[in-house]
């Protein structure tokens, strides 16, 4: 019989992980006059990401639906800045 590979410890490790990049963005955002928007935005949709893995095992309705819009709006963000770097 094999382990899985995704465990409660590793989702909750993913959980954590993604909850830091979230708050690390909005700090970064906060912090800076002229932040980077693909730092913003990446880091952003790494952390809805993350935190969807932990709620694949933990699982809140309301959270990954969140997460689903997190990551929308973090994408939106991502287009703007390329779109806007090429422009």
């Amino acid at each position: 019989m094999s382990t899985p590979l995704l465990t409660p410890l590793v989702a909750n490790i993913c959980g954590f992980a993604g909850m830091a990049c979230i708050i690390f963005a909005y700090a970064y955002v906060t912090g800076n006059k002229a932040a980077n928007p693909f730092v913003q935005h990446g880091v952003n949709l790494a952390g809805a990401a993350l935190l969807t893995v932990s709620l694949l095992v933990n699982l809140n309705p309301a959270s990954l639906v969140l997460e689903f819009f997190w990551a929308s709006i973090a994408i939106w963000g991502l287009i703007k800045a390329a779109r806007s770097k090429r422009a």
